[in-house]
């Protein structure tokens, strides 16, 4: 799969050994991590596979949100029931994202990764051609815990595989990919079943999210500073996660992920229903077209990496709150661009806030990484599933007025989490 130039590049920094040398050894030696470095083609590769894998994530997983009107029409649910389309799938992947941390120490990063993918795809095919309701949440339900085979693999091989001085932009590009990918995703549904149906753009999104997995798989190199785990040992994986707990910053980022996640899908899941109706009456396709602001989520994340790698994590990632929280007050204007400019500014804040966090779990997590990302990503998904159907309840206390303001609250706390995790890391 790699060609001889990628094979020297990666096993340029093993030392060689002579035979001669290893009988008379009298004691072990730890090799020193084989780090992707940056400039390198196989740094690259990681990259890019890594951004394929935040695209397909983000596109299967979100592709229903533009179409949550039409389900609301079409099955003759409520508005908060219709967000039970996304809501399922960010619940299930949440608590899934345990059970893919724990089944990666042993089956490898890779593997589970692309099984995830491949099967999230084919979920999203069969929701296509669901005969009521109920099949397409069951199935919606399946492909969110599959896909919890992910997000918080892909951030352990980062932490794992790139050099700590690149982890940064490394990780921003990653998210860009879930950037990107929500953004297509909403946009190609939008679009499609503005001129079709709701079946065919649900289709076409299980089918890019097939090809993303065939790149992934082929481009990402294979772990070299992963040792896997024989058997399934539940006391180390308790004894992983709970001792992440004792670290007082890391709750914090927990919580952070938590509130900005949910204060992101809050917007984007109401903001539909309220500008397809009067004044606004957009289409299907039209609302699709403001899911571009995912374009500035994409140099937002890969720019609060680089800025956070530079100028300092704990500077970045209250600036990303404050810009949410500025961007969730200006959509309450009635003027159209004005909302879309609020819109563009929360999904700013959002991918700063989301990069720079990420990151930093990555950094202050003493050993057992791949255990406090999956901590962190729970929190993040329950925030998508539980925020994003509370929203619900205040669109029809008080429509938008009362939306905003469950998600200032939030956005408050989110800006005092992240000034303290910057006191009790500076300690």
């Amino acid at each position: 799969m790699f060609g001889a130039a990628e094979k020297q590049e990666i096993t340029a920094s093993e030392v060689p050994s002579r035979p001669e040398l290893t009988l008379v050894r009298s004691a072990p030696t730890v090799e020193p991590r084989q780090y992707l470095t940056r400039g390198t083609p196989a740094f690259r590769r990681a990259t890019i596979a890594l951004f394929l894998s935040g695209f397909a994530t983000f596109s299967l997983l979100y592709c229903v949100q533009p179409l949550m009107p039409i389900f609301s029409q079409d099955f003759g649910v409520t508005p908060a029931a219709s967000s039970l389309s996304l809501s399922l799938s960010t619940g299930f992947l949440a608590f899934a994202i345990f059970g893919a941390a724990a089944v990666s120490e042993s089956l490898g990063r890779r593997s589970l990764m692309f099984i995830s993918l491949l099967g999230a795809a084919l979920c999203t095919l069969v929701c296509s051609v669901s005969p009521n309701w109920h099949v397409l949440l069951v199935f919606r339900a399946l492909e969110g815990f599959l896909l919890g085979g992910v997000p918080a693999v892909a951030m352990t091989y980062l932490a794992e595989e790139i050099e700590p001085r690149g982890l940064g932009g490394a990780m921003g590009l990653y998210i860009a990919g879930n950037a990107f990918g929500g953004m297509a995703g909403r946009v190609v549904t939008g679009t499609i079943a503005e001129f079709f149906s709701w079946r065919p753009a649900l289709a076409a999104v299980g089918i890019l999210g097939l090809i993303a997995a065939t790149g992934f798989l082929y481009l990402l190199p294979p772990s070299r500073n992963f040792t896997p785990r024989k058997g399934f040992d539940i006391a180390f994986h308790v004894k992983a996660w709970s001792g992440h707990f004792g670290n007082p910053a890391l709750p914090l980022l927990f919580a952070i992920g938590f509130l900005v996640m949910g204060s992101f899908v809050t917007v984007y899941n109401y903001a539909g229903f309220r500008l397809v109706a009067a004044p606004y009456n957009l289409s299907q396709t039209e609302l699709g077209l403001i899911f571009t602001a995912y374009l500035f989520g994409i140099v937002a994340s890969w720019a609060a990496g680089l800025l956070g790698d530079r100028i300092g994590h704990f500077v970045v990632l209250p600036a990303g709150a404050l810009i949410a929280a500025l961007g969730a007050a200006v959509t309450l204007a009635t003027s159209l661009p004005l909302i879309i400019l609020g819109i563009v500014l929360v999904t700013i804040g959002f991918f700063m806030t989301h990069s720079v966090a990420s990151a930093l779990v990555g950094r202050l997590a003493r050993g057992a990484k791949g255990h406090a990302s999956s901590l962190y990503l729970l929190a993040y998904y329950l925030g998508s599933s539980i925020a994003g159907s509370l929203g619900g309840y205040f669109w029809l206390a008080d429509g938008w007025n009362a939306v905003v303001a469950f998600i200032l609250i939030m956005l408050a706390i989110c800006l005092v989490s992240a000034f303290a995790v910057a006191r009790l890391a500076r300690r």
